[in-house]
Formats: C-alpha cells, structure tokens, sequence
C-alpha cells in the first residue's frame, strides 16, 4: 500500500483527497502546513508521493518543495493550485516537482496522474538500481571474468553499442544476458534514456499486447485508466525483451509489425506513436532452432537478429569461478550486514569443480546462502542442492528448477531480515536493500504471512 502525504491549509480539500485516495487503496498522511510535513518526510519511514498545495500561510508551496526535494529527492511531488497560470507551474516543474493540477480538479484525472507518477518513479529508481549495478560491474572486470570467451563478448559489446542495430543474446539461464544488455546500452548514445526489460515469459499471454503496446481506457473490462506499454516507456532508449520465444505467433506478429514501422498503437487508440527504440533480445536456447522448429517466425528472426552474441556457461568458464566467488561474498556482505573474508581451500575446490546448471545466478545464490548462514568471518562449509537436477527428467524445465531454487534462496534471505528487523517489514526491506513496494510484492509472492 503506497503512503502519499496531502499537503493543504483547506480542510474541505484534504478531506475529499483522504477519501478519494484512500477509496483507491493508498494509505494517506495530511497536513495543514509545511512545517509539520517536512518534520514527518525527514523522520519517517517511507512515502511514495506527495501532493502539495502551492499557496501555503508560513512557508509557500515552492519553499515547501525545496525542502521536500534537499531531504529526500526521489519522492514525486505534484502541485496543486487554484491559480493555474503557465509562469507558476514552470517554476514549480524547474524546481523538481513531477506534475501540476489546477483546483477544482477531476477524480479519475487525480488518480490518473497519481498511478502515472508513481509508476514512472518506480521504474526510475529500478532502473538507477540497474544502472548502479552495471557500472559497478563494468569497472570490475572480475565480475565479467576474464576467460578468453568472455574478453570476446566484452569487445562485441563495445563494437555493436554505438551502432543502432538489433542484438540478439543467447545463453543459458543465469548467465548474465540481462547485465549484457545494461551494458550495451550503458555504453551506447542512449545512456542517459530509458532501459526497460520485459521478461516475456512471465506475462500472462492474454495480457503481454496491453503490457508491451499499452491501452486506452474502456480498451477492455478492467481498463479503467491508459495505460503506456513498454515501448512507449523506452522510447528514445532501449527495450530489452528476455525469453522473446516465450511469444506466441500471434504476437510475434504484432511485435514484426512495431519493428517495421517503428511505431506502436495502444490498444483502443486511433494513432500511433512513433518510436526511436533500440532493441535487444534475448533467449536461453538458439533462436535458429526454434525458427527450424517452427517456434519463432523466420521474418522475425531476421528483424531481431542484425548481430548476435553468444554467452559461454560457467561450466565453460572455470577460471572465473574465484573471483564470482570473491565478489560475491562482498555484495553478500554489504547486503546482508555480514563480514564473511575468506573461504576454505577445500570449498573453493568444490565450487570450481562443481557443473553449475544454473550457470553464474546458482553460485550467487550458493554464495550468498553460504554468507548467511557463516558463524564468523570464514565459509567452513557450503550446500550446492544437486538433488534439484538429478531427479529432472529429459522432458522438464530445468528453469522452473532453477526458479525454484531462487525464490527457496530468496525466502531464506527475507526471513533473516524480519527477524533481524524484529518484524519491521521497513526495516526489513532496507536490510534487503530493495524498495517497499518490491518488499511487499515478494512477500506475497513467497507466501510469507
């Protein structure tokens, strides 16, 4: 439940904002003056948004804003003001405020531009995650590692970024396709756009055209506001569609279509909106096979494939396994409030001659259980679960396994930090290092009452 604070001297107005935002499912903080506003955003916890009022008795809105924005930056602001003149609202907007609404205003607008704002903010810190990750790992070149293989992607990615050509990734799951394609596009001319990934296998078939295009509201039942598709929100920048051959022909066709004209209707609208978009693919079998099998159309496979780079398995790789395991530890560290620094001989000799099916994410996660559960500052003892693989047979999905296998890693982690946090689910989530909202949603996610 997102917690947006009401900034308002008029009492009618705070009211009828409480009630309607919270008939919405948000929780609602109001205050009738800036100074009290301020005190709660420096001492709380957490709030996704805020709404202020511009003409304030003491402090102003804009001085309000400041305020708001020299103590915490990242939460949205929309103005509010009955005196909606352009000179006003562009001094608000320079000041870092996200949107601006004129008094009386509409409900359905109100929430419209609240669901908008909180989205685009949510997207924006995800994406400031990624991009912190990613130049951590490009300035540590231990992470990549430095085999052959992977010293011959890294001079690929450098020659294809500059270009505007369609990548294509290919590798095993847990292999890094995701960090490949952040560094494309971190060293691309659209660095400083937008880098939106979809996973294509976890969207529900019937909802993948509204999710990847958008829709208008009424488009269908539950369209109750419009929404931007993931395109939409990459344009200029880039969109990085993983397991692409989890699309179905219908939709392949759909995505041929966006590529070829460049340009992309909402479902429900009547024009389209033209995009500048960098495309990057990506798939944990060979996208030819698929096209050979009859799985992925040939004319898509054509469009999506302009270059190609194939990532090596870890089991290919061994010579990368310390320093994974050296870098992990540190991330495990710093994630997990621990001070693990060394690793037994004999450990590291298992992990070096281990096969790794799940490839460089299993042994973050083996890593990072192993910095959990270490008494002290050495891993004396570590569990790979071989047993996930050797009762899979031929004809099973080694990557619902692998899930699995993560979200078991991921429970562990989160139940550490309750108990660590006393309970304190915000405090939890800032153990975690993760957001509220992702908090919440993995809780639910993993049953975790």
């Amino acid at each position: 439940m997102e917690k947006i604070l009401v900034i308002d001297d008029n009492e009618s107005v705070r009211f009828a904002l409480t009630e309607l935002l919270e008939e919405h499912g948000f929780e609602v903080i109001s205050f009738d003056n800036g100074t009290d506003a301020l005190k709660d955003i420096s001492t709380s916890n957490h709030c996704e948004l805020v709404i202020l009022d511009m003409k304030l008795p003491g402090m102003s809105g804009i001085d309000i804003l400041k305020g708001i924005k020299s103590k915490k930056s990242h939460i949205p602001v929309i103005m509010l003001t009955a005196f909606g003149d352009i000179k006003t609202a562009v001094n608000a907007m320079k000041e870092g405020a996200t949107d601006f609404i004129t008094k009386p205003f509409d409900n359905d607008s109100m929430i419209k531009t609240i669901r908008k704002t909180l989205e685009m903010n949510y997207l924006k810190q995800e994406v400031n995650l990624l991009r912190r990750k990613v130049e951590s790992t490009y300035k540590n070149s231990d992470v990549i590692g430095n085999c052959k293989k992977m010293k011959e992607v890294l001079d690929q990615v450098q020659i294809v970024a500059p270009s505007t050509l369609s990548v294509l990734i290919q590798g095993e799951s847990g292999t890094g396709k995701e960090i490949i394609a952040c560094m494309i596009h971190k060293v691309s001319d659209r660095k400083d756009k937008p880098f939106i990934a979809v996973d294509c296998g976890a969207i529900p078939e019937s909802l993948i055209e509204s999710e990847l295009f958008g829709h208008e509201k009424g488009a269908f039942t539950d369209a109750r506001t419009s929404k931007e598709g993931k395109f939409e929100l990459a344009n200029d920048g880039t969109i990085f569609l993983d397991e692409i051959t989890n699309l179905s022909d219908s939709n392949q066709i759909k995505l041929l279509r966006v590529i070829q004209e460049r340009k992309v209707t909402r479902l429900g609208a009547k024009s389209p909106v033209k995009l500048n978009i960098r495309i990057i693919s990506a798939t944990n079998i060979r996208l030819s096979d698929a096209v050979n099998n009859k799985n992925f159309r040939q004319d898509l496979y054509y469009r999506m494939n302009e270059f190609h780079i194939d990532l090596p398995p870890l089991r290919e790789r061994k010579e990368d396994i310390k320093s994974f395991v050296q870098y992990f530890i540190k991330d495990a560290n710093n994630e997990l409030n621990k001070n693990v620094r060394e690793v037994d001989e004999k450990i590291l000799d298992q992990l070096v001659n281990h096969s790794w099916p799940g490839n460089v994410r299993e042994l973050r996660n083996v890593i990072r259980r192993a910095v959990l559960m270490a008494k002290n500052d050495r891993i004396a003892s570590i569990s790979i679960p071989d047993d996930i693989y050797t009762h899979i047979s031929k004809n099973e999905d080694l990557n619902l396994s692998m899930n699995n296998y993560t979200k078991s890693i991921e429970k562990d982690l989160i139940l550490k930090a309750m108990e660590d946090a006393n309970g304190n689910k915000s405090k939890a989530a800032k153990l975690l290092n993760i957001n509220e909202r992702t908090f919440y949603r993995k809780l639910k996610s993993l049953g975790i009452s």
